[in-house]
């Protein structure tokens, strides 16, 4: 009952945020997804607006919004989401995390690709740094290092389960600070007394995470939205974009270029 009563109490919380970004996005020639936050160029179309409830009936119509079914399928029908829900699953229920947040934070963080490592060294779905890792007494030994042992995705999605609880310990119901910590880290939200700091990209990705939340939320949990199925096809790559100069570093100190986290 009483992580029934936080899964409750996490759900309302990330409900209540009062603005949302509208998505963009586009398949290139090589059959990848890519998204964004605003309209960055010609390629980008809007996939959903942040200011109404996800309906799916809208991808049944033609012309311009043609393209929407594809990127909805992207998100919806990632082969890796079949693949670790097992294991999003036990991280949820073990750190009262609902796997909607965690499926979120991961498609924003690394496209459901275990093997990513950015140009500063977070690894895996999660995108976590082995300083982090070590927080939590993940240690190196003479078979594996700490980053061969961020790439296992159990361990990765445990991790980030576990660190997404603390964070909600530290900003209770305040989504923003809890996505913009695991961004730049909790000490940058406590530099701006516990606000998101004035990242373009903390900020674009507060808000593309909730969004993605707001997809994978089951329907039962909200009205007049879809319910995304765990049935998997195709192998394509999910690529994310944050249109703004990366002026600040993210919570492990990475500037990534400002066109594209690659996953």
């Amino acid at each position: 009952m009483k992580i029934r009563a936080l899964l409750v109490s996490l759900s309302l919380w990330l409900m209540s945020a009062c603005a949302y970004a509208d998505i963009y996005g586009y398949i290139d020639e090589q059959g990848a997804a890519h998204f964004a936050v605003e309209k960055i160029d010609a390629r980008y179309q809007l996939f959903m607006r942040g200011d109404r409830s996800f309906d799916s009936s809208e991808f049944n119509t033609a012309g311009p919004v043609a393209i929407k079914p594809a990127l909805l399928r992207y998100l919806s029908e990632h082969p890796n989401l079949k693949k670790y829900d097992p294991l999003l699953k036990q991280a949820a229920t073990e750190f009262s995390v609902d796997p909607a947040l965690l499926k979120a934070v991961m498609a924003a963080e690394s496209g459901f690709n275990p093997a990513a490592v950015s140009p500063k060294g977070a690894i895996g779905l999660m995108q976590l740094m082995p300083a982090t890792a070590e927080r939590y007494g993940v240690q190196g030994d003479r078979k594996k290092s700490i980053e061969q042992k961020l790439t296992d995705p159990k361990t990765n999605i445990r991790l980030g389960a576990r660190y997404l609880r603390d964070l909600h310990k530290m900003f209770p119901n305040q989504q923003q600070l809890v996505l913009a910590s695991y961004n730049a880290g909790e000490a940058a939200v406590q530099k701006y007394k516990n606000k998101v700091p004035p990242y373009p990209e903390t900020r674009n990705y507060v808000q593309l995470v909730t969004q993605f939340y707001h997809l994978y939320k089951p329907a039962s949990d909200k009205t007049g939205a879809t319910v995304f199925s765990d049935s998997a096809s195709g192998s394509n790559r999910i690529y994310m974009t944050i249109p703004a100069p990366f002026t600040h570093g993210r919570r492990d100190g990475r500037n990534l270029p400002a066109t594209a986290i690659s996953r």
